[in-house]
């Protein structure tokens, strides 16, 4: 019957909303399952369940609603040399980080842009850059805690703060990924693949 497999989906749906990292993702998600839940219980002629979940509908919206009305602060913070918190958040998101950047070749300490991007005065990023020449920095790490990804943090960078970079001069951003996500997260950024022979990495440019 249909009302069965409505039932599945929305089982499906719930469980799937779980596993979201970020608050958003998991509210919209989770709304979906709920109206699905919802119908399902009317369909049954269940009225616990079918008002169980209209309420869990209207609880996600309320917590949507506030998100959406409600702007995050975002402020980038210097990051000190022989930082004991920063080899603190290395180690603890080591593992995520590896899909991403191979920290053994970055020297924080030598870079010439590196800070940590606040998000609600929580450190939920770490940007790391050597210039390349006067005018172009190469970005060998930038990386957001799972939580806070949803693009917000890149925005925040790389479209409303390019004043980071143009006051020192710089004029463009180059990277290196072979991540599809990456990539993914990079072209959405306004970044633009170009060709770098002397890389095996795909190389990105974005001009700022």
């Amino acid at each position: 019957m249909f009302y069965e497999y409505l039932g599945y989906a929305a089982s499906i749906t719930i469980l799937v909303s779980i596993l979201m990292s970020s608050p958003r993702k998991f509210r919209w998600i989770n709304l979906l399952g709920g109206v699905a839940y919802a119908v399902y219980g009317i369909l049954i002629d269940s009225i616990p369940v079918a008002l169980l979940n209209f309420s869990t509908v209207l609880i996600n919206l309320y917590y949507l609603y506030k998100m959406y009305k409600t702007s995050d602060y975002f402020k980038t913070l210097p990051i000190d040399k022989n930082s004991v918190y920063l080899d603190n958040f290395l180690d603890y998101y080591k593992e995520d980080i590896a899909k991403f950047f191979d920290t053994s070749t970055i020297e924080i300490d030598k870079s010439d842009i590196s800070f940590y991007i606040l998000r609600n005065v929580v450190p939920a990023g770490l940007f790391v850059g050597s210039k390349v020449n006067d005018n172009t920095l190469r970005i060998d790490f930038d990386y957001v805690v799972p939580i806070y990804r949803d693009f917000q943090m890149g925005e925040y960078i790389f479209k409303h703060n390019k004043e980071i970079f143009s006051k020192k001069g710089i004029t463009s951003l180059i990277t290196y990924t072979n991540s599809e996500k990456h990539e993914n997260y990079l072209k959405k950024m306004g970044f633009n693949q170009i060709q770098d022979e002397e890389n095996e990495l795909k190389c990105f440019k974005l001009e700022i």
